[in-house]
């Protein structure tokens, strides 16, 4: 016993070595995705729920785009490991429509923040008929804005 004493020693330096290093990721801060579009995430309280506004980059309509608000939260809980999932709402502040986006906050390899996320778009559309159309799904990956 006395012989495998300074491999257990080893073995949980290790592995609680490695547990230190582990990096969390912060959803707040500054945003940009694949296609060019920033967006701005708030402090968030207690909860998870946060605020923050987002600024896109490309558009279906030939409004100017403005600046639109964007809500949400981040799942909080006892088992929470560093790498959140989260979703919010962006309410176009120049269209009639609104994207619901879910995803999760990762550490890369490299030690970079990056957001993966799925979203769905809703435009207005004038009749029921029409409600094939209205409705849009896509992916987005953020990284964190270097300010």
């Amino acid at each position: 016993m006395v012989q495998a004493t300074p491999f257990l020693l080893v073995l949980v330096l290790a592995l609680g070595a490695h547990s230190l290093s582990v990096k969390k990721c912060s959803l707040t801060g500054t945003w940009v995705n694949d296609l060019g579009s920033n967006m701005t995430i708030s402090e968030m309280n207690a909860k998870g729920v946060f605020d923050g506004s987002y600024h896109t980059a490309v558009s279906a309509t030939s409004n100017e785009i403005k600046l639109s608000p964007l809500h949400g939260v981040m799942q909080k809980g006892p088992n929470q490991k560093g790498q959140p999932t989260f979703g919010f709402t962006v309410n176009w502040s120049f269209s009639e429509s609104i994207t619901v986006f879910t995803g999760q906050c990762f550490v890369d390899d490299d030690g970079k923040e990056v957001l993966k996320t799925m979203w769905l778009l809703r435009s207005r559309v004038e009749s029921i008929k029409n409600d094939w159309k209205a409705t849009r799904v896509g992916i987005n990956v953020f990284t964190r804005l270097q300010e």
